[in-house]
């Protein structure tokens, strides 16, 4: 489903990513691990062309992204969930869920309706349908964030740590509508997270990242439990611990 071929991406003089080879399988769950500034977000930026790569190539199920049809790339395939939650505050959370699907994939009125109920029953916020962002705790609004992205229907979810702007006891309600989603549905994921007991719950494969580089790959118990780089063994061990 996607294909990243040498991505690099600098901002100036900053190298953020040095080199980039990952492929990701249609319904797979990836999951992207290590510190911060390591890259993480920026790649997962890069395949929704949120940010464009400084050279390299990245594909989706077979077609390139370029600058002349990214938008018609990303709104076809990918949506993205994000820390801030970025909801639009002066509409409701109705609103909110069905502006895309009418707006950028022309659906009718009623579609986009049907759409909204349906993933608000599956986030559990039904009854929020008429709130403002402003009067939900972060947990609602990142779990309505999500369900913006489902009535989208597109085959790629993307996730940029959609717990990291949360309170502690709202985490795990967000944790468990993504695990449902990446039990219930065929949809590729890549989530970038540092909540290691979800990543082992929730991912097919792990990647851990440092200093823009993809240093190892593994099934979460082979990764979590038996790193074999050495930079790997000491992040984990600081995080678990």
């Amino acid at each position: 489903m996607i294909k990243i071929d040498n991505v690099h991406k600098k901002f100036g003089h900053l190298h953020v990513l040095k080199g980039i080879n990952l492929s990701v399988g249609e319904g797979e769950k990836l999951v992207i691990i290590g510190p911060s500034g390591s890259g993480k977000s920026t790649l997962i930026r890069c395949i929704n062309f949120l940010e464009e790569p400084t050279s390299g190539e990245i594909f989706i199920d077979g077609e390139q992204i370029l600058r002349h049809n990214h938008t018609r790339m990303v709104r076809e395939n990918c949506a993205m969930v994000f820390q801030q939650f970025n909801l639009y505050p002066h509409k409701t959370v109705f609103q909110n869920i069905t502006l895309a699907p009418v707006k950028l994939q022309g659906k009718t009125k009623k579609q986009a309706e049907e759409l909204a109920w349906h993933y608000l029953d599956m986030v559990g916020l039904r009854d929020k349908a008429l709130a403002y962002p402003a009067m939900l705790s972060g947990g609602q609004q990142q779990r309505i964030a999500i369900a913006r992205a489902l009535a989208t229907k597109q085959r790629i979810l993307l996730f940029d740590e959609p717990t990291s702007a949360l309170d502690p006891e709202m985490v795990q309600e967000v944790l468990d509508v993504i695990i449902k989603l990446s039990q219930d549905h065929v949809i590729t994921m890549i989530i970038v997270t540092h909540e290691m007991g979800f990543a082992r719950q929730v991912a097919d494969r792990v990647i851990f990242m440092d200093n823009g580089l993809l240093v190892e790959e593994g099934k979460p118990d082979e990764l979590f439990d038996h790193p074999k780089n050495e930079r790997t063994a000491a992040f984990l061990s600081k995080i678990l611990r």
